[in-house]
């Protein structure tokens, strides 16, 4: 495997000083992620110091590290290790020839990542690079820059904030030549105080366009002209996908054998029927959002609708798992991984799609970061819990009180105070052909439910 970098090419890049000659293939700052070969970046902490972790990555195999100070084995001195992180990343984006896609939004920019980067490495077998998990802060992104070949031909990067600014920091690292924004809904409202203030921040991603860039923009928001004239200023070509006279639309889309959709989209230049293996309404946006970006660097999009239809379930989002329990199977679908109202809304209506479940059970944890908001938010969304003919709707914690008060007496509930209620209180009601939507903020922690209950999956799909 040919070297991401040299002891002296990472010394150049962050000013440091090498204490040998030294080659790695892949860059952590996670000592639990070390693999041979790797450069171990020892990061400050707000409760671990990384320099603790520098024997411990040297043991997994690691072939060097960035330190702040001298350490046993192969290193970079530097003064500041986050500093130098991003000074990595900003070399690697400097001799990077790779044509490269930004990606933001409310909801859905880490599966559309995830299914951009496969319709692109479909094209380019073996020559896509992507930010792993939900690397998108202002460690992810510099640690998913450092990391990305010296000969990828595209790279997918994917760009998340809290607060005003974030956004435009990093899209000014990343440097994309298009940039995506999936979606505005009311993530975060509780640090940026209204959805215009969250259009803005998440139209950020445009103030680092390279030259000639193109801006991919949702039409299905009351925000998106609001996010086109903020493309103006940066982008030399704006598209926008989603459904009426989007640029990118949906000409038919109808429920596939199997679950998915099969979608005939107008695309820019023509017109593609294909299927999408993921299931809900919003997939199908997500879908028209990766064909504009395809499109938009100009790979084959026919390409790129294989790649849709083979496309797996995303841990955390969307993946589905066949237990077994006596008697029979039952269906778990994991959306464990975040949550915040139109995305809440979104698999509530996906499972009540679900036709051949015998009941819909729901698992729902609280929305975070909505602030003031919060009560209101949670009790709105009763309608599309009643809308997708939910059987069994088990809540955790006091912030999904405003929601139980909303469905009591017309649902079967149970409103518990931990994950692992939840999980005992799953495991008494589930019956053979029940069907359970399993959905919360991450830091709610529902992926133990999902782990604990899939011990026995069957099958993952």
């Amino acid at each position: 495997m040919s070297a991401l970098w040299t002891s002296e090419e990472i010394a150049v890049a962050t000013g440091g000083r090498a204490s040998a000659a030294f080659d790695v293939t892949g860059v952590t700052f996670d000592s639990r992620e070390v693999g041979p070969g790797d450069l171990f970046v020892a990061m400050p902490g707000t409760v671990h110091d990384g320099h603790k972790f520098v024997d411990a990555a040297f043991e997994a195999g690691a072939s060097g590290a960035i330190v702040s100070q001298p350490v046993n084995g192969p290193h970079v001195l530097v003064e500041d290790t986050f500093a130098a992180l991003q000074a990595l990343g900003r070399a690697s984006r400097e001799r990077s020839r790779a044509t490269i896609v930004g990606v933001t939004g409310s909801v859905g920019k880490t599966s559309t990542k995830e299914a951009l980067y496969a319709a692109l490495d479909r094209n380019r077998p073996g020559k896509v690079h992507r930010s792993v998990k939900s690397y998108n802060n202002h460690t992810g992104v510099p640690l998913s820059l450092s990391r990305m070949p010296r000969d990828a031909d595209f790279a997918v990067l994917e760009m998340g904030m809290n607060n005003k600014g974030e956004i435009g920091a990093l899209t000014r690292q990343v440097r994309p030549h298009v940039a995506v924004i999936t979606s505005i809904a009311p993530a975060h409202i509780e640090n940026l105080g209204s959805m215009e203030a969250i259009a803005d921040a998440k139209a950020e991603i445009f103030e680092g366009l390279e030259r000639g860039g193109t801006a991919i923009v949702p039409n299905d928001t009351p925000y998106r002209d609001r996010l086109v004239r903020a493309a103006r200023r940066h982008a030399d070509s704006i598209i926008t996908f989603g459904g009426g006279d989007a640029d990118v639309h949906a000409v038919h889309a109808v429920t596939a054998e199997g679950g998915g959709s099969l979608i005939s989209a107008a695309l820019l230049e023509s017109e593609l029927t294909f299927t999408i293996s993921q299931r809900g309404e919003h997939w199908v946006g997500n879908s028209l959002a990766v064909l504009a970006a395809v499109e938009a660097v100009g790979a084959d999009v026919a390409v790129a609708g294989l790649a849709l239809a083979d496309l797996g379930g995303l841990k955390g989002r969307g993946e589905r798992h066949v237990v077994e329990i006596e008697g029979g199977e039952l269906l778990l679908i994991d959306e464990s991984y975040n949550a915040n109202p139109a995305s809440m809304a979104a698999t509530l209506k996906s499972l009540g799609e679900e036709s051949e479940a015998i009941r819909r059970i729901a698992v729902l944890g609280p929305m975070r970061e909505l602030g003031e908001h919060s009560a209101k938010l949670h009790a709105d969304l009763a309608p599309a819990v009643r809308d997708a003919h939910v059987d069994q709707l088990i809540l955790i914690g006091d912030e999904m009180r405003p929601l139980a008060e909303q469905v009591i007496g017309n649902i079967s509930l149970d409103l518990v105070s931990s994950v692992e209620e939840a999980t005992e209180a799953l495991r008494r009601i589930v019956r053979p052909g029940d069907a359970v939507l399993v959905k919360a903020s991450n830091s709610v922690g529902l992926a133990k439910l999902v782990e604990s209950m899939a011990k026995e999956a069957a099958c993952s799909t």
